[in-house]
Parts: structure tokens; C-alpha cells; sequence
């Protein structure tokens, strides 16, 4: 907005300004999306491929998508978190909560999916509750009846997307790649900080070692100024002395020089 205003383009600036602010929940999700995209991708998919079993009633996949859901959304919700902290926004737990939310929609609306994916995702979507109003695929049916249904109803049982089990592996790997790259840079970090407390610590240990001589140097100059001061107080008691001996002195000579004064003089 402020590149528009400064641009001359009020009807830009002013579009820009009317357009609704995100929530930090909404904020933190889209900045998922944007930084981390493979990831985002790998979401995405897997809500396709629990869509999928969803229609064709795929009891087992369904229970291994359900289980890898609740795992991935809890990892990229907390990934979403410490990426808005590096960005200096603070995400609470009710927040973090709702970004969780965000990611069900995500895996539950496709086009919720694909607002999210390209960034136009403005607002959270109402908290997706399973996947509902996905009607199953013609001819698939609940597991039991599946069960009991003669073989040519198997058949008619579209198979699930055979590739939801590969980028699902898929995201446990990138997500292991993530974790040991966290790793190896809490690592450095720790390496870096280890030297910086060293360096610290020597240029304490200068420091106090400084100060110490610093410290004998007052001690040592003290010293010296008592001494300097013990001497011009005997300096000057010697002068006082010198001064008293020096008037007496020339008192005596007065004295002796009127003496002398009156045997030399004139007799009377």
C-alpha cells in the first residue's frame, strides 16, 4: 500500500487498504504454504488419497490415512509456528489450534486446498468436521457388506489410489530430511555459541587479570604517596625548626651587636 501511495496509484492504495487483514492463524498457515511447499504439496495429496478411500469405503487405508493425518497436521501446524516466530509473530496455543483447523479444511476441501496453495486463502474456513457430503463412489460400500456381498459386488469396489501410500512415505521422509537439517543447524548454533562463550571467557579472564595489576599499581602508588606525604610532613617540621633556630639566632646577634654597639661607643 504504501509502494502504491508513493507511486501516485490512489485507486491501488485504496483497494489495498480495503482488502480484509488475515488472522495470525490464517498469516501463519499461508506463510506455510509459501515457504514450505513440498510440504504443503505433500498435504494436499494426502488429503486427495483420504478423499479417495473415502468414496471407495477402504476401511484399512482409511485407518493408515487417519493415523498419518493427525501426524502431519501436528508437525506442519508446529513447523507453521516456529516459521511465524523467525518472522517475529508470537503464536499462542488457541492460535496454533486454529492453524491445525486450517489444515483439516485443507485436507477436507480441495477447494479450500487450492486457495491455500495459491495464497488467497483470506479468512479460516468453517472447522471441517470428517469429510462430509463426499458421497461414495458408485458400487463401493461400507467394509461389512462389502464382507458379505457375493464376488462380482467386489469387484464393482473401485481400488484406492495406489500412489497415497508413496507420498505419504513421501512426507515422513522430507519430514525426516527437515528434522536432521534442524539438527545439524541447532548444532552449529550450539557450535557458535560454544566459541563465542570461550571468547567470552578469555576476555574475562584478561580482564580480570588487568585489573589485578591495575590494582597493584594503586596499591603500589599508595603506598608511595604515604611515603612522599611522611616525608614532606618531616620536610616541613625540619623547616619549622630551621625557622625557630634562625629567630633565635639572629636574636642572639641583635643582642651581642647592642653589646658591642655600647663598649665601642663614646665614653661619657
Amino acid at each position: 500500500m504504501a509502494k502504491a501511495r508513493k507511486a501516485g496509484d490512489r485507486e491501488l492504495a485504496a483497494a489495498i487498504s480495503a482488502l480484509r487483514k488475515p488472522t495470525v492463524a490464517v498469516w501463519a498457515a499461508g506463510l506455510l504454504a509459501r515457504r514450505r511447499p513440498k510440504e504443503a504439496q505433500s498435504l494436499v495429496q494426502l488429503g486427495e488419497a483420504l478423499r479417495t478411500a473415502h468414496r471407495t469405503l477402504d476401511a484399512g487405508q482409511l485407518r493408515r490415512l487417519s493415523h498419518d493425518q493427525h501426524v502431519v497436521i501436528q508437525e506442519l501446524a508446529r513447523t507453521a509456528r516456529a516459521l511465524a516466530v523467525e518472522a517475529g509473530q508470537v503464536v499462542s496455543e488457541p492460535v496454533l489450534h486454529e492453524v491445525e483447523q486450517i489444515l483439516h479444511a485443507v485436507l477436507a476441501d480441495p477447494d479450500v486446498a487450492a486457495q491455500w496453495m495459491a495464497g488467497r486463502l483470506v479468512k479460516a474456513p468453517d472447522a471441517a468436521l470428517g469429510f462430509t457430503g463426499l458421497e461414495p463412489a458408485p458400487g463401493a460400500a461400507p467394509p461389512r457388506r462389502a464382507a458379505r456381498s457375493a464376488a462380482p459386488a467386489k469387484e464393482q469396489v473401485r481400488p484406492p489410489d495406489p500412489d497415497a501410500g508413496g507420498r505419504v512415505v513421501q512426507v515422513r521422509r522430507e519430514r525426516a530430511r527437515a528434522a536432521r537439517a534442524e539438527a545439524a543447524e541447532a548444532e552449529t548454533e550450539a557450535e557458535r555459541s560454544e566459541a563465542a562463550r570461550a571468547a567470552a571467557q578469555e576476555a574475562a579472564d584478561r580482564a580480570g587479570t588487568d585489573a589485578a595489576a591495575a590494582e597493584e599499581e594503586v596499591r603500589v602508588a599508595g603506598e608511595r604517596l604515604e611515603t612522599v606525604r611522611a616525608a614532606g610532613a618531616d620536610a616541613a617540621a625540619r623547616l619549622k625548626e630551621a625557622g625557630r633556630a634562625a629567630a633565635k639566632a639572629r636574636a642572639r646577634a641583635e643582642t651581642a651587636a647592642r653589646k658591642a654597639g655600647k663598649l665601642t661607643g663614646p665614653e661619657g
